[in-house]
């Protein structure tokens, strides 16, 4: 009888299944308007809508808030909608670490399967709105996201959002991440992503609406456009948002140069550009390049802008009444802007859209929640442990310590959406261990500022604990976009990279009490100096802004189980000592690639409860032509007692060339899991553009020479090496005209 009920069960997941994968009935769709028929390519459909718009109601089009139009059956869209790192400011949806975290992954995998959960949980927002006729804000299917821009500056305040400082990363995290929300559909987008923000843009967040960014044109080439590229060209972005600030003294969202020349006619990108919100009103208030909104609705048009966040593209009207732009013009810009509407489905039946079906039980599910957790996980970075990690789960005294010890709102960073089940960390710890052992959680210290009362009950508790798990850092409330931080004294921005003076003292002051264990668990999404403690603590753990699972990820590390893998994407120095000025932005002296200083951790540093050895470098070829490739191979071994998995990192510097390039460049980057005394071989392919240099005027080229590759656990700098970061293996090869 088991094997009959068995098998009657695999029929009907059969044909249950099948009925899920069958198309609704072909529907005649001759009799439409051409605009309306979803089986004519999307240009001619729109061809067909535009002329049927007046042109009032083309330029209610050309808003973020685009207006309905009831005699054509069009509804409301509003263009503004955020997942930085899930679906944003519409409630409820899982909420996975911070854009910075999730670079710390080193994982492409895995922020392909993040940007399809929030892909999927977008579409099912979107069908629940729909269902209610909401239109609001927040609940269309065009997201601003990702934030491409390169983290320059450890003092810029938005750098969270960013994948961090080097070109390379950034565009491959930004690539996977598109891919991922936009799907691949051939005939509908899932959701439309956004590369921002375009194109030179990294603070100071205090004059972003007037600031002029003129890097020299060789970091504009080789820093700073690098990902927009990759996100145009190789994941088909279908948006790109135009920056606040003036790059080379134009406005970047009234700038042909780079809408124009670069974006559309270099690139061949084919999707819409929306400006940031309010920068077109900047024109006029912090640029004062036009006198009129008028004029800077046309100067926006003329430049290439499809669609403003605010409200300067109302007075298009104006613009053509008094002659500056033409009717003519705005269809032009109109058709890329409703190209992507097409493309989203949003004109067409429900039925015939693949991604209309999407349930809202899928948002904030088990499976996104584990996926959550262990991107948490993977993002955490071991900065410092002399053995006292991983802690064992027998202890009887635990003692949790800190202005975020208890505090969720430091677990989401900028941008998020709600989680209906954040874990803090002292939740986390407090549901690993058993019952019977003694946990406790106190602040002990605020965020910024000394406590008004001087009795302190919290070292003194902590003085006899086994253990003390302190949980210090900065959050949003010190560095965040502009009117976002309400405690930072520079809009957003950090003059001061260190720990806030305050929590420094209290750490002194918790050391000097007693000597129990100190555990310092960092919370921020930018480099926070840590010299003025790290030698009074016994391991530093980092862990960004880790989502809604962050508690319990902390705990999974701390108590061992799970083995910290994360990697810095971001340089952290010493102090802002080491830095250039904040609104300086030559590449010069910045990041791992032109940093000749020591820094207190370097770019894709990290530690791992066991120990890794690299060995037996080699090369398919020694040399290379640029028309061909070479492979690169080297043996990983996990040489300790626990298994792991390690980020092996592949930089080339190039020794013989006759511009100024980067002291180690990455170019590659892979995760390996390795059981305790097992090898693999990690393999890179060196492509010639890999090789190519760019020249002080901006122009790529390729010069035949000698080139060092690096293979290994960090970028390569003495400190790395002697914290115990896994010791790479080199070799050379030539490039050959």
């Amino acid at each position: 009888m088991i094997k009959i009920y068995s098998f009657i069960t695999v029929i009907i997941l059969f044909v249950s299944c099948d009925s899920l994968q069958k198309k609704p009935l072909k529907t005649d769709y001759s009799e439409y308007d051409p605009w309306k028929n979803p089986e004519l390519p999307v240009d001619d459909r729109v061809k067909d809508l535009i002329s049927r718009l007046t042109l009032e109601e083309k330029v209610s089009q050309m808003t973020n808030q685009s207006a309905a139009i009831p005699r054509l059956g069009i509804a409301e869209y509003d263009w503004w909608n955020e997942c930085l790192h899930g679906v944003a400011r519409g409630g409820k949806a899982t909420v996975f670490p911070q854009a910075i975290a999730l670079a710390a992954t080193f994982d492409e995998e895995l922020i392909f399967k993040v940007a399809t959960a929030i892909s999927d949980e977008g579409r099912a927002k979107y069908n629940a709105a729909q269902k209610l006729g909401n239109t609001e804000r927040y609940m269309g299917l065009s997201y601003w996201t990702p934030n491409i821009n390169i983290f320059r500056d450890p003092r810029w305040g938005r750098g969270q959002e960013t994948y961090g400082e080097d070109p390379y990363l950034t565009s491959r995290m930004g690539v996977t991440l598109v891919k991922g929300l936009q799907g691949n559909n051939p005939d509908y987008l899932k959701t439309a992503a956004c590369a921002k923000h375009f194109a030179v843009h990294s603070g100071p967040e205090a004059k972003r609406h007037q600031f002029n960014a003129t890097p020299p044109k060789k970091d504009f080439v080789e820093t700073y456009l690098p990902a927009f590229k990759a996100l145009v060209k190789e994941a088909k972005v279908e948006a790109v948002m135009c920056a606040y600030n003036k790059t080379y003294d134009l406005p970047c969202c009234g700038s042909s140069y780079l809408l124009q020349d670069i974006l559309r006619n270099d690139w061949g990108f084919k999707g819409h550009i929306v400006s940031d919100c309010g920068a077109i009103y900047d024109f006029y208030t912090g640029h004062n390049v036009v006198q009129t909104p008028a004029e800077a609705a046309a100067m926006a048009l003329k430049a290439g802008v499809n669609v403003n966040c605010g409200e300067v593209y109302q007075h298009l009207k104006d613009a053509v009444d008094s002659g500056i732009v033409t009717e003519e013009e705005i269809d032009r810009e109109l058709s890329w802007l409703l190209r992507s509407r097409f493309r989203l489905g949003l004109f067409d039946p429900p039925e015939i859209v693949p991604f209309s079906s999407v349930s809202e039980e899928i948002i904030h599910c088990d499976e996104h929640i584990r996926l959550s957790r262990e991107a948490a996980i993977k993002s955490m970075v071991l900065l410092k442990n002399d053995g006292t990690l991983p802690l064992q789960k027998n202890l009887k005294d635990v003692q949790i310590i800190g202005v975020h010890g208890n505090d969720a709102q430091v677990l989401y960073g900028n941008y998020h959406g709600l989680s209906p089940d954040a874990v803090t960390i002292a939740e986390g710890i407090v549901s690993k261990l058993d019952p019977g052992i003694k946990v406790d959680f106190r602040q002990g210290v605020q965020l910024n500022r000394y406590n008004e009362n001087k009795m302190d009950w919290s070292t003194g508790a902590a003085a006899s604990a086994d253990v003390v798990i302190t949980v210090m850092g900065i959050s949003n409330l010190l560095e965040g976009e502009e009117g976002a931080s309400i405690a930072s004294p520079s809009k957003g921005d950090r003059m001061d990279i260190r720990l806030p003076e305050n929590q420094i003292s209290y750490l002194k002051a918790l050391r000097k009490r007693g000597n129990a264990p100190i555990i310092l668990v960092v919370t921020g999404g930018s480099p926070v100096s840590l010299v003025d403690v790290e030698d009074l603590v016994n391991a530093i753990l980092f862990i960004w802004y880790p989502g809604e699972q962050g508690g319990n990820a902390v705990a999974d590390i701390l108590f061992g189980d799970a083995n910290p893998s994360g990697r810095l994407p971001v340089t952290f120095p010493k102090s802002v000592d080491q830095l250039p000025s904040f609104d300086d932005y030559s590449m010069t002296g910045r990041t791992y690639r032109y940093m000749k200083e020591e820094p207190e951790f370097t770019f894709g540093y990290g530690l791992s409860y066991t120990t890794y050895e690299y060995s037996n470098i080699r090369l398919s070829s020694d040399r290379i032509e640029s028309s061909s490739s070479i492979e690169v191979m080297a043996d990983i071994k996990n040489t300790g007692k626990t298994a792991g998995e390690e980020v092996v990192q592949l930089y080339i510097t190039d020794m013989e060339a006759s511009e100024i390039t980067p002291l180690h460049a990455l170019k590659g980057f892979q995760r390996l899991k390795l059981n305790p005394g097992e090898t693999k071989t990690a393999i890179f392919t060196i492509l010639p553009d890999m090789l190519e240099l760019v020249t002080e005027n901006g122009e790529i080229i390729s010069e035949p020479g000698e080139f060092m590759i690096h293979v290994c656990g960090a970028s390569p700098s003495p400190r790395s090496l002697a914290l115990g970061s896994s010791k790479g293996v080199e070799a050379f090869f030539m490039l050959e005209e």
